[in-house]
């Protein structure tokens, strides 16, 4: 998925200066990259918020001044401690040729037949990182929940993906399991306790 967005030039600037900019609508943010030497630019609060929500692991066609367009990724996004406003972005400037590191968003699709019985779906991990050629980058990968049973599991090595990607997330990391509902959980340990204890009684009049 490839996203497009116009940077404006800006000087780097002072503290007051940069906090104008947000109030404008605008958010400072620098562009970096092999092909492209450190480069202060300023972009649209609307269009990067959007893009943070959707998809903010997109390849993004960035018309730079002096530039021209450049193919570009997220690499941080700094935000305000209590608010959480972005407060600056930096840019990656990437080559569509090369392999990128990149994280993506899983979607769990299904209603799993443990859930059904029951059970409780407890996810574990709403993303995980591959590597690629920028084209190769899902917007997102399903994950089908549906088989999922009280105690069963998905794990990352069960995910089907295109010989193009390479998973570097653990494989043996779990993404989702059904869970048995907490009170039979409860009395589940209740009754192992109770064994514990008969056990401990028995092994004391033995002696």
């Amino acid at each position: 998925m490839t996203v497009t967005m116009i940077a404006e030039e800006r000087n780097r600037g002072t503290k007051s200066e940069r906090k104008g900019l947000r109030a404008k609508g605008k958010i400072p943010a620098v562009l970096y990259g092999s092909k492209v030497s450190s480069t202060p630019i300023a972009i649209s609060e609307k269009e990067l918020l959007v893009l943070l929500r959707s998809n903010p692991h997109a390849i993004i066609e960035m018309d730079v001044p002096q530039l021209g367009k450049q193919p570009v990724m997220i690499s941080e996004v700094q935000r305000d401690a209590l608010s959480r406003n972005v407060l600056h972005v930096d840019f990656h400037q990437i080559n569509m040729d090369e392999p990128v590191s990149t994280t993506v968003r899983l979607d769990f699709t299904g209603d799993a037949a443990g859930v059904k019985a029951g059970g409780i779906l407890q996810i574990q991990h709403h993303e995980i990182e591959v590597r690629c050629l920028p084209k190769d980058i899902p917007a997102s990968i399903l994950v089908d929940v549906s088989q999922l049973e009280i105690g069963t599991n998905i794990l990352v090595s069960e995910l089907k993906l295109p010989a193009a990607i390479e998973i570097k997330t653990d494989v043996h990391d779990v993404l989702a399991t059904v869970l048995m509902p907490q009170k039979e959980a409860e009395a589940v340990d209740a009754d192992e306790e109770s064994e514990q204890k008969a056990e401990a009684v028995s092994a004391g009049a033995a002696d």
